[in-house]
């Protein structure tokens, strides 16, 4: 099982995410995926200031609790993911920072967040919004799994958002990247000049560039 360094780092990287404000009290979980284990913040937990005895170990394969702790609500959409897009995506972080929150409970939303390159490189050039379900209810776990199979970042209306990526690092990223593509949304309202289809193409040709190199 996980031994006490992995869930010690788990946890940094859960305070981490704290600390960055892209979650506050219990709002938010995080999980990480160590081979045929997963950590999961526990049900309940608050990830800003998340314990060891507060994440859950559960089995890959089954879903299988092994510690004992309840992981939360939100992890059938966390394992789906992973399974889902095995062995790309390793981590995923569903959180409800500000702006992006904002952005989720708007009536009328921009549907393009291609502000800043960062946006299509890492958080996405099309980002799905899916409609309102109960937190942690099946219809909502269904909606990210499926929504997630192509895309790396969506937004749940009226509730948060959620990220994936081979590790934490690159989740983590995503969120924030999400975050300030929000953030310039909510400020700018109306005057806002995203990126056209040419110079997102600009951007690809680069990348492809640097990757053929």
């Amino acid at each position: 099982m996980a031994t006490i360094q992995q869930i010690e780092e788990f946890v940094a990287c859960a305070h981490k995410v704290g600390e960055a404000g892209l979650t506050v009290c219990s709002s938010g979980n995080l999980s990480i995926r160590l081979g045929d284990e997963v950590l999961v913040s526990g049900t309940g937990s608050w990830v800003p200031d998340l314990t060891p005895d507060k994440v859950s170990v559960v089995r890959f394969s089954d879903s299988t609790v092994l510690n004992g702790v309840k992981p939360s609500m939100e992890s059938v959409f966390h394992l789906g993911v992973m399974r889902e897009r095995d062995p790309e995506v390793n981590c995923v972080l569903h959180f409800q920072s500000p702006y992006a929150t904002v952005v989720a409970c708007m009536d009328k939303r921009p549907d393009n967040f291609n502000f800043t390159a960062e946006c299509p490189i890492h958080v996405g050039r099309e980002i799905p919004m899916i409609p309102y379900f109960r937190p942690g209810s099946p219809e909502l776990a269904a909606h990210v799994i499926a929504a997630m199979k192509e895309h790396d970042s969506v937004m749940l209306l009226k509730h948060g958002q959620v990220v994936c990526g081979k590790d934490f690092r690159q989740a983590f990223e995503r969120a924030m990247f999400f975050e300030m593509a929000c953030r310039i949304a909510v400020i700018n309202g109306k005057n806002v000049d995203p990126l056209t289809k040419h110079e997102i193409g600009d951007l690809d040709k680069y990348i492809l560039g640097k990757i053929t190199k």
